[in-house]
C-alpha cells in the first residue's frame, strides 16, 4: 500500500463509498474487538450516513493495508478510534438547523492555521478552499470529505512544524540529513484527544532557543518593531590606518565614532575621510566580536560582516528556521557542533558552550556535507589515506611528470594492502584508483598529528593540519571537505570530558612515528550544521555568508512551493 491511511481514507470518502453499495470484508464487528495486547476495543455501530462513509473507508483502508506494516498500523489505530465513538466525525458538530459548523476544538486548530506566518509558515497552505462547512451543506458525502481534509491539513502542519516543508536533499546531496516524519495516525488521535489541540500543535517544531530567539525575530518583521541597519558600507580598497577614504564618513556613521577636532592647519573635508585610530579602534572591537581576525584593516571580509546587519531579510530568517527543523530533536547533553558557515566549532555541555575554535572546511567545490554522528576514535600521528578524486586529480599528473613524486611527499602506494614501487609504473596508460596511495605520519602529513573520527560515507572528520596560516583569514572553506581545527588537542583535552580515563597529556604522549588509535568508551554525538543567521540572547542577529548557496536555493524553494 503506497498511500498512508488518510490518504486513502479521503480518496474513498471523496468517493462515497458506503453510499455507492459498495461491499466491503468485515475487519472488525461492531462489538468488542480483541487485540493483541488483550485489551478490548469497543466499536460502535454508525448511526448516521455519515458516520457510515466514515466507517466504509476506515475499513478499506485498514483491510488492504499489508499486515504488520506502518500503513496497516495506522489504519489500525484510526479504525480502532473512530469506532469507539461510534464513527463520528472529529472535527464537526451539529450547528444552526440542518447545518453543521466545525467543533471547538476545530475552531483552535484553525485559530493556528490563521497565526501559520509566525511560525514560518503560509497559512493558505491549511486554510484551503476545502474547509468550508457551508459548501458542504448536510449531505454525507461532502461532509465526509470536509472531515478528511480537515485532518490532512492538521497532520500537514503537524509535519511542517516537525520536520519542515522541505526535503533537505532537495536543497542540496550534501545535506546528508533522514526527512523527520510524523506518525500521522497517532498524531492524529492526540490532536482530536487533547483539550488543546492548538498548544500541541505549536509545541512540535524544535526547542532549542536559537530556534525560538529566530522566531522572535521573525515576529519582529511582521510587527515592524524590527531594527535593521540602513548604513551600507561600498566595497572599496582596504583599508589602514591615516589612509583617506570616501566610505569613511558612512563608516562612522555605522560605528557611532564621532569625527575627531580639526587640528589646526587642516580642513574638515581631510579630516572627515581619514581612517584614524578611532575608527581603527573602533573596528578592531567589531571584528573581535564577529570572530574576525581583530587588526584594525577594514578589508572586503569586515564590510561584508558590517553589512550584514543590515542585510537579513525574512526570507533568510524562514530559511534558517526550515534548517533547525531539520536537526535532530536531540543534540546530546555533551556535544560538538560545526557551524559551517561560521567558519566556528563548539563543544557544549548542557546547551552551554565549554570550549570553541576556529575551523577550516571544505571548498564550495568540495563541500563539507552536514550530518550528524558520534565520534568514536582519536588517531595520533595519522596516515592521511588519499581519496580516489584527489590521487586522480591532483597526484596523477605529478606522477606522470615525476615517478618519484610519491616520496616527495611522505608518501607510499599500496596493492592488495602491500606497498609497491610507484615509479616502476605507466602512469599515462594505467588507472590510479586501482590502487591506493597514504601519506605517512610525519610533520608534513595532510592531517597533522591528530584526527576524530566518526566514521561515516562520505570519509569526513575533523583533523589538525600543518597549514595553520588558513586560520588567520575571515573566509576558511579551502579544504576537500574535511574540518580542520586550529587547536587540536586542547579541543582533545575539551573533548575527553566524558571519557575520563583519557586526558590531553595522555593523547599528546602518543605522538611519534607509528599511528596509534584511541576508542572512545563514550561516544560523543557531533553535528555539521549549515546556519547563516546566529541569534544572541540579547536578539542581536549575526549574519554569516551562505558559503556554498544552500541559503539562496532554500529561499527558492520555499516561495517556490
Amino acid at each position: 500500500m503506497t498511500e498512508t491511511a488518510l490518504r486513502v481514507l479521503m480518496a474513498l470518502l471523496l468517493a462515497g463509498v458506503a453510499l455507492t453499495g459498495a461491499t466491503l470484508p468485515t475487519i472488525a464487528q461492531d462489538a468488542v474487538v480483541q487485540q493483541a495486547s488483550l485489551t478490548k476495543v469497543v466499536i460502535a455501530p454508525p448511526r448516521s450516513d455519515l458516520a457510515r462513509i466514515i466507517k466504509a473507508g476506515l475499513q478499506k483502508a485498514y483491510y488492504e493495508a499489508e499486515k504488520g506494516s506502518r500503513a496497516y498500523q495506522q489504519a489500525q489505530r484510526l479504525y480502532y478510534f473512530y469506532g469507539a465513538r461510534g464513527f463520528e466525525p472529529l472535527w464537526l458538530t451539529p450547528g444552526v438547523g440542518s447545518a453543521v459548523a466545525f467543533s471547538p476544538n476545530a475552531d483552535k486548530i484553525l485559530e493556528v492555521f490563521r497565526a501559520a506566518a509566525l511560525e514560518g509558515f503560509r497559512p493558505t497552505d491549511y486554510l484551503t478552499p476545502e474547509l468550508d462547512p457551508a459548501a458542504a451543506g448536510s449531505d454525507p458525502v461532502k461532509l465526509a470529505a470536509l472531515e478528511t481534509a480537515f485532518s490532512q491539513a492538521a497532520v500537514r502542519y503537524a509535519q511542517d512544524a516537525y520536520g519542515g516543508r522541505i526535503t533537505p536533499t532537495a536543497v542540496s546531496s550534501n545535506f546528508v540529513i533522514a526527512p523527520k516524519r510524523i506518525d500521522e495516525a497517532e498524531t492524529l488521535l492526540k490532536l482530536a484527544s487533547s483539550d488543546a489541540p492548538d498548544q500541541y500543535l505549536l509545541g512540535i517544531g524544535p526547542k532549542d532557543p536559537e530556534f525560538l530567539r529566530l522566531k522572535t525575530a521573525l515576529a519582529k518583521f511582521y510587527d515592524g518593531s524590527v531594527q535593521v541597519e540602513q548604513v551600507t558600507i561600498p566595497d572599496g580598497k582596504t583599508l589602514k590606518l591615516g589612509m583617506n577614504d570616501e566610505r569613511v564618513p558612512l563608516l562612522r556613521q555605522r560605528l557611532g565614532v564621532a569625527a575627531p577636532d580639526i587640528p589646526e592647519g587642516a580642513t574638515d573635508a581631510q579630516v572627515d575621510i581619514t581612517y584614524d585610530q578611532a575608527l581603527v579602534d573602533a573596528i578592531t572591537a567589531f571584528q573581535d566580536e564577529m570572530g574576525l581576525t581583530a587588526d584594525g584593516v577594514m578589508g572586503p571580509a569586515t564590510v561584508a560582516a558590517l553589512n550584514g546587519g543590515g542585510n537579513v531579510s525574512k526570507d533568510d530568517i524562514l530559511a534558517n528556521m526550515e534548517r533547525w527543523r531539520w536537526e535532530p530533536e536531540d543534540f546530546g547533553a555533551f556535544n560538538v557542533q560545526v557551524n559551517i558557515p561560521e567558519f566556528t566549532l563548539w563543544i557544549k555541555r548542557d546547551g552551554e558552550t565549554v570550549h570553541s575554535t576556529r575551523v577550516v572546511v571544505g571548498t564550495p567545490k568540495n563541500q563539507t556535507p552536514i550530518f550528524s554522528d558520534n565520534i568514536r576514535h582519536i588517531v595520533v600521528n595519522p596516515y592521511w589515506n588519499v581519496p580516489p578524486s584527489i590521487a586522480a586529480g591532483e597526484i596523477k599528473p605529478h606522477l606522470i611528470a615525476n615517478p618519484y613524486y610519491l616520496d616527495s611527499q611522505n608518501m607510499e602506494m599500496l596493492s592488495g594492502g602491500k606497498v609497491i614501487n610507484a615509479a616502476a609504473i605507466d602512469w599515462t596508460t594505467t588507472n590510479i584508483n586501482n590502487f591506493s596511495i597514504r601519506q605517512k605520519p610525519g610533520p608534513g602529513n595532510a592531517l597533522g598529528k591528530v584526527k576524530f573520527l566518526f566514521p561515516n560515507s562520505h570519509n569526513i572528520y575533523l583533523h589538525d593540519t600543518p597549514s595553520k596560516s588558513l586560520f588567520s583569514r575571515a573566509f576558511r572553506a579551502y579544504s576537500h571537505g574535511c574540518v580542520r581545527v586550529q587547536n587540536p588537542m586542547e579541543f582533545a583535552g575539551a573533548l575527553l570530558a566524558t571519557n575520563p580515563q583519557l586526558t590531553q597529556a595522555s593523547i599528546e604522549a602518543l605522538e611519534g612515528p607509528k599511528e596509534k588509535w584511541v576508542n572512545l568508551e563514550n561516544h560523543i554525538p557531533v553535528h555539521l550544521m549549515y546556519f547563516t543567521l546566529r541569534v544572541d540572547e540579547d536578539g542581536t542577529i549575526r549574519n554569516y555568508g551562505d558559503v556554498y548557496g544552500h541559503n539562496k536555493k532554500l529561499i527558492e524553494l520555499l516561495n517556490a512551493e
